[in-house]
């Protein structure tokens, strides 16, 4: 890694060191809210968006040069390593990813292979070129977490209870078991062949673990996230672990292994480290739907985040969740230099 990339705000952060500003970056940065992606992916499907080096490479650009967030995110998606396998799925506008023949059986689980770099030879190439134009930026490589992973493979789509989910894992926990290993090392080698192209750093999204109470966290998908944050260790890289509605679950997801745990909006930054414990970094937590209101607002919630977020060891800062589609764009700069100019020196 050159100096300079290794020197930069956001991984100082992330490593707990004193940076020369807080850094920020957004989830769901590169998206519908600004104009210029809309362009692009026009009549595009997600999927083959996700499959494009290009189209991958440019959609990935577009809010580092529209805003100057300290961190990429890759452009891509959480079901994109499971597509990859052979998974018959798609992202349909408006529901989200959907199964076609969902998985809750044995015989099911049995076809999920491991992934092979090969298998996403466009993710190699669209990384190398990333790193490339982003010089000192870093690049935040990402995949989903098993539970949520498992959650859209058994209910067959998005699910408001996660019935068919929570059936599984209570009522055939040895299937539920057999399921999450098989999604443990898909999302390992996922995670890989992304460090391994050039990202610097890892974000593994647990979007619907917050569903799932601390007891059976530590008992059902515990297990499996520490064996992602183990196996990524020895690449060096940091790694962040964000999932929505986790307030009762941040001491876990510290314990689970990340070097930096994301906080959504419903704990205040200073709660959050007190629940996480020392050792780590917090990324967050701004509520993404202030970003609807004034400016007058969003300046008065940052100032606050940025207070609170000094008591952690090392903050990040960001959303909640990720950015809405409706948000106007010059918010996001203006929160950015907001961000920069506040927190310097």
């Amino acid at each position: 890694m050159n100096p300079e990339l290794a020197d930069s705000p956001f991984l100082r952060a992330c490593r707990r060191r004193p940076a020369s500003r807080t850094p920020v970056w957004f989830m769901r940065q590169a998206g519908r809210s600004l104009p210029e992606y809309r362009a692009v992916r026009g009549g595009v499907p997600m999927l083959t968006a996700c499959a494009t080096p290009d189209l991958i490479v440019e959609i990935t650009m577009q809010p580092v040069r529209r805003y100057g967030v300290d961190a990429a995110i890759f452009f891509s998606d959480i079901v994109v390593p499971l597509k990859a396998i052979g998974v018959d799925l798609d992202i349909k506008p408006g529901v989200g990813p959907v199964v076609a023949a969902p998985i809750r059986d044995a015989a099911a689980v049995g076809t999920l292979r491991p992934i092979e770099p090969d298998d996403v030879a466009y993710v190699t190439e669209a990384i190398r070129a990333l790193t490339g134009e982003l010089g000192p930026t870093p690049l935040i490589g990402f995949a989903g977490a098993p539970f949520t992973l498992a959650s859209y493979l058994i209910e067959g789509g998005p699910s408001k209870n996660h019935d068919h989910t929570k059936a599984m894992m209570y009522g055939e926990p040895h299937l539920w078991h057999a399921l999450m290993d098989r999604l443990t090392e898909i999302t390992l080698g996922f995670l890989r062949v992304q460090v391994a192209a050039g990202a610097s750093a890892v974000q593994l999204f647990d979007s619907w673990v917050g569903a799932v109470a601390p007891e059976d966290y530590r008992e059902f998908v515990l297990p499996y996230t520490s064996r992602i944050f183990a196996g990524m260790a020895e690449t060096g890289v940091p790694r962040i672990h964000f999932g929505v509605g986790t307030g009762e679950l941040l001491g876990l997801l510290g314990e689970a292994g990340a070097d930096v745990v994301g906080v959504d909006w419903r704990v205040p930054l200073d709660e959050a480290a007190r629940r996480v414990g020392p050792g780590k970094a917090l990324q967050g937590n701004l509520d993404p739907a202030i970003l609807l209101a004034p400016w007058e607002v969003v300046e008065r919630r940052a100032a606050d985040i940025l207070a609170r977020g000094a008591t952690a060891e090392g903050h990040v800062f960001n959303l909640g969740h990720g950015v809405l589609p409706g948000t106007d764009p010059d918010q996001l700069a203006r929160l950015t230099d907001f961000v920069h100019q506040a927190s310097a020196g």
